[in-house]
């Protein structure tokens, strides 16, 4: 029986959403914008890359042919709309959000059916009858940030207060999040995520989707960092996933990264965490070692979301991504016969275009197995087919949303 391998490269969009224009996100593409900027020069990195955009193997893979159909004919500079091999397609997502859960759900077989509840940009950010209650349950001599804001950015600014009074930093953004960042030692990590739990109980009832522990270490604002130990505390999903079924099916389903907090731990069976993109690639190859027959392993690569769409910084997202292109051929040579490798994205998060928001994007589907004959499965209009491919390759009972591309 046949393994799956679900990547989702978090926020690589290649642009075109229909329904852009409704979130403000109109012209937006993340791999466009990429390879433009890649292109003039924009892109260079000092010392990390320079020149055009160099994927050659997720472009063999079919991704500058997806590209091609969810721009309107526009092929990205440096890719090729003739892949050389693979399953190759454009997802669309139906959801009514932009973030994170949304996608991610829906990649599984369940769009959201509900509208996220999201925090004002304002200062104050969260309702005095929140924090205060907060505050209250958890003892706190009180907080800080309480608005929208960069995570390493207010880190910076109120992390040498935050050490010096105890009091934790409490910030928001255009995503349904509730996010808390305090020094691992000195605030106590066990301490951060037992606050995370308290402020969910009252976020939930709200729809905010997720309260995030982001714990930092260092002892001076040049030198604060945050760690590994991020810890996503997520509404469930109104239904089963894909992990569910495969779970409930006796399938192991190793969750790499953030995918176990976003589905609430749901449908897991092992459970892996790195700090980085290359540590979570490290670990698919791992959990391919200890996978069997009928298994799923399902990796977010989450810096090209964190570390550079948020953070508007083009030419640290090409590099990103030639460096995950150049890990492929190591991944592909560990499928066995009848394995299946897919990867897409969640959202857009253009690294060009204004604010720091996701954009509204559709996103690549690309698909390869040993022996697979090279073709389109053309415009998705759910991403739930994603997730109904992958459970019928895994020969799991279909979901009600979507349907497989075989």
């Amino acid at each position: 029986m046949p393994r799956a391998i679900l990547c989702v490269l978090d926020s690589f969009g290649i642009g075109g959403a229909p329904d852009a224009a409704e979130f403000g996100d109109e012209g937006s593409n993340t791999l466009l914008h990429i390879a433009k900027a890649c292109a003039d020069g924009r892109g260079d990195v000092a010392g990390v890359r320079s020149g055009g955009l160099n994927l050659p193997n997720m472009d063999a893979m079919g991704l500058g042919a997806a590209a091609t159909l969810s721009s309107g004919g526009v092929t990205p500079p440096g890719l090729s709309d003739t892949p050389k091999g693979g399953r190759w397609g454009v997802g669309r997502e139906v959801s009514i959000g932009k973030d994170t859960p949304s996608g991610h759900w829906e990649i599984a077989g369940v769009p959201v059916p509900f509208e996220w509840g999201y925090f004002p940009d304002t200062r104050p950010a969260f309702p005095e009858a929140l924090t205060d209650a907060i505050i209250a349950e958890a003892g706190l001599p009180g907080i800080l940030g309480n608005c929208h804001a960069s995570g390493t950015a207010i880190i910076e600014e109120f992390g040498e207060e935050s050490v010096r009074t105890g009091k934790p930093i409490c910030y928001t953004s255009v995503d349904s999040v509730f996010q808390i960042a305090a020094h691992e030692t000195h605030f106590g990590l066990e301490r951060l995520y037992e606050l995370c739990k308290l402020v969910f109980t009252h976020t939930a009832p709200m729809k905010i989707g997720r309260v995030i522990a982001r714990p930092f270490l260092g002892e001076t604002a040049e030198t604060f960092k945050r760690t590994g130990n991020r810890r996503d505390f997520a509404i469930d999903p109104p239904e089963d996933t894909l992990l569910d079924r495969a779970k409930a099916a006796g399938r192991q389903v190793f969750a790499i990264g953030k995918i176990s907090d976003i589905y609430a731990g749901r449908g897991v069976t092992h459970k892996l965490k790195g700090a980085s993109n290359m540590e979570h690639f490290d670990q698919t190859l791992e959990a391919m070692e200890m996978a069997r027959d009928g298994d799923l392993i399902f990796t977010n690569f989450v810096d090209f979301d964190t570390e550079y769409g948020h953070r508007r910084d083009p030419g640290g997202y090409a590099a990103a991504l030639e460096q995950f292109d150049a890990r492929l051929p190591e991944l592909i040579a560990r499928l066995g016969d009848g394995d299946l490798l897919v990867l897409t994205a969640d959202h857009g998060n253009d690294p060009t275009w204004r604010g720091t928001d996701h954009t509204r994007e559709q996103v690549p589907i690309l698909m390869f197995s040993p022996g697979m004959a090279a073709g389109s499965i053309g415009l998705r209009p759910v991403l739930s087919d994603i997730g109904e491919t992958v459970a019928h390759w895994l020969g799991l009972p279909p979901g009600p949303h979507g349907t497989s591309a075989f």
